[in-house]
C-alpha cells in the first residue's frame, strides 16, 4: 500500500514493496553474500516455474513440465511416436504438423551431437563449456543456413570416443549443406576425418607460429611433424611398468546424487586410476561432488564444503591431504604470473637483493617486488599496463609509457645479475631461465618442474590472464611437484588433457606416473584413450548418460576392460580394444 514519507524536505507518496521484496532485490546480484545463501525448490510449483492453470494443459497425460524434464533422448522418442498424437482431429493435425516437424528436427540435432542425456529444463549454469558449444552447433544445424563459415574451438572437449564420432557426423552435415567448417582440434578421429589439415608448429610459444604442414590426411602420413608422428604411430604414448600393488582401497558407499542411486565404488590407493564413461554417466558426481568434498573436509580440514548426505568413505586414513588440480586460472589480474605462483619469484628476488649493487644501495628483497611501493613503477603501480576506461566500450589496456611495460622504476632496473635486470629475467622463457639459473639449485629445481610438465615455452612473467586452462593446470601441477613429497597425497584431476597436443599428453601422463611412483594416489576423470590406456586401474561408468547412467559398468586394468567389453557392454572397453590392437580398426 502507498506510504507517505519526507525526502530532502519533499513530501512524497510511494508504493512500498515490502521488506522481503526489497531484500530480495538487494541480494540478487550481490556475489559477496552468495556463500550465506541457499537455493531451494519453490513449494508452490515444485520447480516447474509455471502456475497450475498452465500445467493443467496435457497431451496424452503429459504437461509441458513433464516433457521438458525428460532427457532429450526420451522426449525425441515421445514426439517421434505418431500414436501420441492420434487423438488430434484432421484440422488439428494440419496445424500441428509443421510444429511437430520442427520439434522433432531440433530434438534430433541435440541428440545427434551427443546431448541425449540432458533434459530441456537443465539449468544453464550447470552446463559445461563443451556441452554449451554442442548446443550452439545443434541450433546452427537447425537454422538450415548455407554459405556460412563456422569456427569451432575444440568441440570434442568432454566427449567420450563414442560421442566424438556423432559430433564428426554433425560437422560433416554442416559442410554438406554448403558451409565452411574450421575446427581447432587435438582429437585424433576429428583430425583424420577432416578434408584439409593445417598443422602449426614446430613447437609452442616462441618456438611455434609457423605452418609446418597443409594438406590432406594421406599426405600428412608422410610428413615429419610431431602431430603426424603421434597420429600414425611413429611415436607412442606408452609407459610400461610393473603392476602396482593394490593393498589399500578407497571405499565409497551409499552414493545417491544426480543420476546415481545407492552406488558403492572401490578405488585402489597408490595407483594411477582413470574414471571413464560416456558424457553424463556420473563421473563428476561420484568423484568431484562426492569424494572430493568429504576428502577435503577430513584431510584438509576444509570448511563450507557441500557433502553428500549419507555417504560413507573408508580408506582416507591412508592419506594425509587431497589436492584438486582443475583448469581454473592461477590468477585473474596482470599481477599473477607463473613465477609468482610457483614461488620461483621469491628466489629470484632474494638473488637480486644479494648482488653487490643492491647491497651498496641498501635494497632489500621487497625492492624487487612489483606489488609494493619502492621498486615498482608508480605510474602503473607495477602492472606494466594502464587501464583506460572507455565509458560505452570495454576498457582498454595500454603499455605504461613510464616503464614501457617493465613494471619497475629505473633505479631498480639498474641492478643486474649476470648482465640482466629483473624485468629482462621475467621476460625469459622457462627454457632460457633454466639455462641462465642452472647454477642456482633453489631456482633451477622449481624451473625443472615447469620443464617436466611441458611449459618450457611460457615466459616467467607472463600475465596469468593470457594462459590457457591447460597451461594453468600444468603450472599448478608443477607447483605440487616442487613441494616436499609425503607419498600419501590424493591428487584429483578433471579431464587434464583438455586442449593438449599428443606430445603434451605424453609428458603429462609421464608426470602423473611419476607422482604415483612416489606412493601417491592419482584419480583422473578422462576420455582421452592415450591417457586411459596407460592407467593402472579403470572405473568405467555408464552404461549411457543421464537417467540411463549412474552405474559402474566395468573395473580393472585397460587390458581387462578391452577383453571383456562384449560381456560388460563397456563403450570404453570397446574403444580400448581397438586402441590396444586387440581388435581390428573399422
Amino acid at each position: 500500500e502507498p506510504v507517505n514519507f519526507t525526502w530532502k524536505r519533499h513530501k512524497l507518496k510511494r508504493e512500498w514493496p515490502g521488506v522481503v521484496k526489497f531484500a530480495h532485490e538487494m541480494f540478487t546480484d550481490e556475489k559477496d553474500l552468495a556463500d550465506y545463501m541457499t537455493e531451494k525448490v519453490c513449494d508452490k510449483c515444485q520447480g516447474n516455474r509455471l502456475r497450475p492453470r498452465s500445467l493443467a494443459v496435457k497431451i496424452e497425460g503429459k504437461n509441458i513440465a513433464d516433457i521438458i524434464n525428460m532427457p532429450i533422448e526420451e522426449s525425441y522418442a515421445y514426439f517421434a511416436e505418431e500414436s501420441n498424437f492420434s487423438h488430434l482431429t484432421e484440422q488439428q493435425k494440419l496445424i500441428a504438423e509443421p510444429i511437430l516437424k520442427e520439434i522433432r528436427e531440433r530434438l534430433f540435432f541435440l541428440y545427434d551431437v551427443g546431448l541425449g542425456y540432458l533434459t530441456l529444463s537443465r539449468d544453464a549454469r550447470t552446463i559445461s563449456g563443451g556441452e554449451a558449444q554442442r548446443i550452439r552447433i545443434a541450433s546452427q544445424i537447425g537454422s538450415g543456413l548455407t554459405g556460412v563459415m563456422y569456427v569451432l574451438d575444440e568441440p570434442s572437449i568432454g566427449l567420450h570416443e563414442r560421442d566424438t564420432l556423432k559430433l564428426i557426423r554433425t560437422l560433416q552435415s554442416l559442410r554438406d549443406k554448403g558451409n565452411t567448417v574450421i575446427v581447432v582440434e587435438h582429437d585424433k578421429e576429428t583430425i583424420l576425418a577432416a578434408d584439409h589439415i593445417v598443422d602449426i608448429g614446430p613447437g609452442a610459444g616462441e618456438f611455434g607460429g609457423e605452418i609446418v604442414f597443409s594438406g590432406k590426411a594421406d599426405r600428412l602420413k608422410r610428413a615429419k611433424t610431431l602431430t603426424a608422428q603421434y597420429l600414425y604411430g611413429k611415436k607412442e604414448i606408452a609407459y610400461p611398468h610393473a603392476e602396482r600393488p593394490r593393498e589399500n582401497w578407497l571405499q565409497i558407499r551409499n552414493v545417491t546424487i544426480n543420476n546415481i542411486e545407492n552406488l558403492s565404488a572401490k578405488l585402489p590407493l597408490g595407483n594411477f586410476v582413470c574414471v571413464t564413461g560416456v558424457s553424463g554417466s556420473g563421473k563428476s558426481s561420484l568423484i568431484l561432488q562426492t569424494l572430493l568434498p568429504t576428502a577435503r573436509e577430513i584431510l584438509n580440514r576444509a570448511k563450507k564444503v557441500n557433502r553428500v548426505e549419507g555417504v560413507e568413505i573408508d580408506g582416507l586414513e591412508h592419506l594425509d591431504k587431497v589436492i584438486y588440480l582443475d583448469q581454473s586460472p592461477i590468477g585473474r589480474t596482470p599481477r599473477s604470473n607463473p613465477a609468482t605462483y610457483t614461488g620461483v619469484m621469491d628466489e629470484i628476488r632474494k638473488l637480486f637483493a644479494q648482488t653487490k649493487e643492491a647491497e651498496l644501495r641498501g635494497y632489500k628483497v621487497g625492492r624487487f617486488s612489483f606489488n609494493v611501493k619502492g621498486g615498482r613503477c608508480e605510474k602503473c603501480q607495477g602492472e606494466g599496463q594502464i587501464k583506460i576506461e572507455m565509458h560505452f566500450l570495454p576498457d582498454v589496456m595500454v603499455t605504461c609509457d613510464a616503464c614501457h611495460g617493465a613494471r619497475y622504476n629505473e633505479q631498480t632496473l639498474e641492478v643486474r645479475y649476470k648482465g640482466k635486470n629483473i624485468a629482462e629475467v621475467l621476460d625469459m622463457s622457462v627454457g632460457e631461465a633454466m639455462e641462465f639459473f642452472k647454477a642456482i639449485p633453489a631456482i633451477a629445481a622449481k624451473l625443472k618442474t615447469l620443464m617436466d610438465v611441458g611449459l618450457d615455452y611460457i615466459k616467467l612473467g607472463q600475465n596469468a590472464t593470457t594462459l590457457s586452462g591447460g597451461e594453468a593446470q600444468r603450472i599448478k601441477l608443477a607447483k605440487e611437484l616442487s613441494r616436499k613429497d609425503t607419498g600419501r597425497t590424493l591428487y584429483i584431476l578433471d579431464e587434464p588433457t583438455t586442449g593438449l597436443h599428443f606430445a603434451d599428453v605424453d609428458r603429462l601422463t609421464g608426470v602423473l606416473h611419476h607422482l604415483t611412483e612416489l606412493g601417491n594416489s592419482v584419480i583422473v576423470i578422462e576420455h582421452n584413450l592415450d591417457m586411459v590406456k596407460n592407467a593402472d586401474y579403470i572405473v568405467d561408468m555408464g552404461p549411457e548418460g543421464g537417467n540411463k547412467g549412474g552405474q559402474i559398468v566395468a573395473t580393472g586394468t585397460p587390458e581387462e576392460l578391452a577383453e571383456t567389453w562384449r560381456q560388460t557392454g563397456s563403450y570404453t572397453g570397446q574403444y580400448l580394444a581397438k586402441e590396444l590392437g586387440l581388435e581390428p580398426e573399422e
